[in-house]
C-alpha cells in the first residue's frame, strides 16, 4: 500500500512558514518517507501570502499534488485560499486567536478543526512571535501521532540558537493538541538528507573542483550565492558578490584564464547582460560554467515564480557562431550530477556550459541520497606538456588546444576577443580566419560525440508505449507521475545542445504520437525538436522527432500530475 500525504502550511511573509515546512519535511523523512517540498512566496518582506506544500510518500516524489490532507494555517488567508483543495476528511490546524470559523461545511466534507492559542503559547514560554510556527508544527506532530522524543530530536538538530526556548514552545504546543490519527511509518529504510536544487548544484560543482563562485543576487539563483557564502570555509570555494552581472562574468573569465575552475549564477535578466562576455569566452576558449535559473518573464516578470521561457534565448545567446553546451537537469539528483559534469566538460572542451534550471528546481526541496556523490570527480583538462614553443590556439585534430596559465615562465599565455592565429596574435586574413573557425567547429563535433556517450536522454514509464510525453527540466517530475499511471512513455532530453540525436531516436523507437509538456507560453522545445525532425523512413521505421500536440502552462505555477493527466486524457 502506498502512503502519500500532502501537508500545506501558510501565513504572511515573516511568519516562518518556509522554515516550518522544512521541519515537517524532516519529520516525515525521519518516519521513513520520501519528501518533496514546494515553496510559494511573493516578492514581499512582510505581508502577502506565503506557503510551503510538503509531500510525503513511500515512493519517490518530485512534485506536489492537488489535494491537501492537512492544512496548517498561521492566518485566516491561508485557510481561505486553500480550503477548496482540502480533502473531504482533511484536518485543519490553526491559530484560534487569529482565526475563527463561523460556519462549517456540507455533510460530504467531514473536516476536523484543531485550534491552538499560538500567541499565548509563545508568550508563556518567553519566546519571540516568530516561534508561533514551531508551536503550530508541534501541535501538528501530536495530531498525527508522532511521539515527543522524535519531534524533540529533530528540533534539537534544527535549532542551534536558543534550543531550550524552542523546545519549551514546542512542548507546550504539543501538549495542547489532541491525537487524532496515527500515520503508518514509511517504508524508506534510511532518513535521506533534504536539500534544494540550488544546494545540489553547489555540491556537484564542489566535487568537480570549483574554486571561485561569482554572482549578483537574482532570484531564484540567489540561494546558490547564500549557500556558498555560508559554507565557504567548509567547501574551500571563494565566494564573491560583484556589482552587477557584467562584472560577474568578466571577473569569472579572468579567474578561469588564470587556471581556476569558476562558476557564475543568475536568472534570465542577468544572463542577458552576460551574453557579450559569453561570446568572448567562446572566441578566447576560456572554460565557463553559467547557472541560469529561469523565472516568469519577460523583463522583471514575476520574479519569485517559475517558468521555462528562456530556452530559445539560451540556445542562441551570443553573437557569431557560438559553440556551447546547454544542459537542463530536472531535480536535485540531476542538478548535482550535471553541475559537476558541466564543470568538467567546460574545462575539457574549453567552452562555456549553461546549466539551465528554473525556480521549481532551484528552490524546491528534495530528498537526496549522498550515495550519488561518488559519481562525480575532477576530470583533468588537456595541459601543455612544455614541449616546443607554446601555442595557445594550436590547431589540433579535435580542436582542443593544450592549456598553460599565467606564471609559467616557459609560456607566453594569451587570451583575445579578436580572431587570432595559433599563438593568439590578431589576424584578419581569410586563411587564418577560416583556420580558427574550422578548429572551433571540430571542437563542436567532439562535443557532439561526448554528448552521445553521456546519459543525455532519460526515459521513464512504459518503455514500449506508442505514445510519448516529451519534457525537459522540472516538468519531468509531474509528467513522469502522470504518465506512469496512464501507461505512457516519458522522454526527457537533459543535454539540449549539442542535440543528442542518436539517443532521442532510440527513445522514440515505436512511438507514433508525441505530446510536449512545458511551462511556457510557446512550447520552445518543440522548435528544437522540429529542427531535427525528419520523415519516417518506410524501410527502417526510424521515427521522426516532431511534436504532435503541446500541453503548456504559463501562470508561474508548476505543473501538478493531476493537471497533466487531465490534459492528456482530453487529447
Amino acid at each position: 500500500m502506498v502512503n502519500d500525504y500532502s501537508i500545506l502550511i501558510g501565513g504572511e511573509a515573516g511568519q516562518g512558514s518556509r522554515r516550518a515546512g522544512l521541519i515537517i519535511g524532516k519529520l516525515f523523512s525521519e518516519l521513513g518517507y520520501r519528501i518533496f517540498i514546494y515553496d510559494d512566496y511573493q516578492s514581499l518582506i512582510r505581508g502577502g501570502h506565503n506557503f510551503s506544500q510538503i509531500r510525503a510518500s513511500n515512493q519517490e516524489v518530485l512534485s506536489s499534488r492537488r489535494k491537501i490532507d492537512f492544512l496548517l494555517a498561521l492566518d485566516k488567508n491561508t485557510f481561505n485560499q486553500h480550503q477548496k483543495d482540502l480533502d473531504k476528511n482533511g484536518i485543519v490546524i490553526y491559530d484560534d486567536e487569529k482565526v475563527s470559523f463561523s460556519t462549517r461545511f456540507t455533510k460530504d466534507r467531514k473536516m476536523r478543526f484543531v485550534g491552538l492559542p499560538l500567541k499565548t503559547i509563545v508568550q508563556q514560554a518567553g519566546g519571540a512571535p516568530i516561534m508561533e510556527n514551531i508551536a503550530l508544527v508541534a501541535g501538528f506532530a501530536k495530531v498525527i501521532g508522532v511521539g515527543w522524543p522524535v519531534l524533540a530530536r529533530i528540533l534539537k538538530k534544527e535549532f542551534k540558537k536558543w534550543p531550550d526556548l524552542n523546545l519549551k514552545v514546542a512542548e507546550t504546543g504539543f501538549k495542547g493538541a489532541p491525537k487524532l490519527v496515527r500515520l503508518r511509518k514509511g517504508t524508506n529504510r534510511k532518513s535521506l538528507t533534504l536539500l534544494t536544487g540550488n544546494q545540489a548544484v553547489c555540491l556537484g560543482a564542489v566535487k568537480a573542483g570549483l574554486i571561485f563562485y561569482f554572482a549578483y543576487p537574482m532570484t531564484p539563483a540567489t540561494g546558490i550565492l547564500h549557500y556558498f557564502a555560508k559554507k565557504e570555509k567548509e567547501f574551500g570555494v571563494k565566494t564573491i558578490q560583484m556589482e552587477n552581472e557584467i562584472g560577474v562574468i568578466n571577473a569569472a573569465l579572468g579567474a578561469a584564464y588564470a587556471g581556476a575552475r569558476t562558476m557564475v549564477g543568475t536568472s534570465g535578466g542577468g544572463f542577458a547582460l552576460m551574453t557579450e562576455a559569453l561570446s568572448l569566452a567562446v572566441q578566447s576558449e576560456i572554460p565557463m560554467l553559467i547557472v541560469e535559473s529561469q523565472r516568469t518573464g519577460p523583463a522583471t516578470g514575476v520574479p519569485t515564480y517559475t517558468a521555462q521561457g528562456d530556452l530559445s534565448f539560451v540556445l542562441s545567446a551570443g553573437h557569431g557562431d557560438i559553440l556551447k553546451f546547454v544542459i537542463a537537469p530536472g531535480d536535485a539528483r540531476q542538478a548535482y550530477f550535471w553541475a559537476g559534469k558541466s564543470l568538467n566538460l567546460a574545462w575539457q572542451c574549453q567552452t562555456p556550459v549553461v546549466l539551465l534550471i528554473d525556480k521549481q528546481v532551484s528552490e524546491s526541496t528534495f530528498d537526496f541520497d549522498f550515495g550519488v556523490l561518488n559519481k562525480i570527480k575532477i576530470e583533468k583538462p588537456l595541459i601543455w606538456d612544455r614541449k616546443g614553443e607554446y601555442q595557445r590556439y594550436q590547431n589540433t585534430k579535435n580542436g582542443i588546444s593544450p592549456l598553460a596559465f599565467p606564471g609559467d615562465k616557459r609560456a607566453v599565455v594569451k587570451a583575445t576577443s579578436y580572431e587570432h592565429d595559433e599563438f593568439g596574435l590578431g589576424v584578419e586574413d581569410e586563411k587564418n580566419v577560416a583556420l580558427m573557425q574550422n578548429k572551433r567547429l571540430r571542437k563542436f563535433e567532439l562535443m557532439k560525440r561526448q554528448t552521445e556517450c553521456l546519459p543525455a536522454v532519460e526515459v521513464y514509464g512504459k518503455k514500449n508505449s506508442s505514445k510519448a510525453v516529451i519534457v525537459w527540466g522540472s516538468t519531468v517530475g509531474p509528467a513522469r507521475e502522470a504518465a506512469v499511471q496512464m501507461g505512457f512513455k516519458v522522454i526527457q532530453p537533459v543535454i539540449i545542445q549539442p542535440w543528442p540525436e542518436k539517443q532521442i531516436r532510440r527513445a522514440l523507437k515505436g512511438v507514433k504520437r508525441t505530446v510536449l509538456v512545458e511551462a511556457s507560453a510557446t512550447g520552445q522545445l518543440a522548435d528544437v525538436l522540429d529542427r531535427y525532425s525528419i520523415k519516417i523512413d518506410p524501410h527502417t521505421k526510424n521515427p521522426g522527432v516532431g511534436v504532435d500536440r503541446k500541453v503548456l502552462k504559463y501562470d508561474g505555477r508548476p505543473f501538478l500530475p493531476e493537471e497533466i493527466k487531465e490534459k492528456l486524457d482530453s487529447i
